[in-house]
């Protein structure tokens, strides 16, 4: 685990999402310019800040971490989709998958 992989994956995570690097950080209570050097690998971080940053992020701590292999990180990148939508598309995939978890009861 290197400083510049972990923040490599905060970045990817924060680029599907939508957020700038601004509005993440304002988020999580730091300034932008330590997002930055996180991102970049330049800057360690707290325990705390991890936290704070995976809960904003919708993503685990291990995820951002450690990595997973792309078999295991579905749900966070199904989560960081869901996050990007707007409410009235979030309804209509809520629906979809309603209607799809029906028809599974029927097979």
């Amino acid at each position: 685990m290197s400083n510049a992989q972990v923040g490599g994956r905060i970045r990817e995570l924060r680029e599907i999402q939508n957020y700038t690097r601004e509005a993440l950080s304002e988020k999580v209570e730091i300034s932008s310019k330590f997002l930055y050097e996180i991102e970049t690998g330049k800057k360690g971080f707290s325990a705390d800040t991890l936290s704070r940053i995976a809960t904003a992020l919708s993503a685990s701590c291990d995820y951002i971490l450690f990595g997973e292999k792309a078999e295991n990180c579905g749900s966070e990148k199904i989560i960081c989709t869901l996050e990007s939508l707007k409410p009235a598309q979030r309804y209509q995939i809520q629906h979809i998958l309603k209607i799809l978890y029906d028809i599974c009861d029927y097979i």
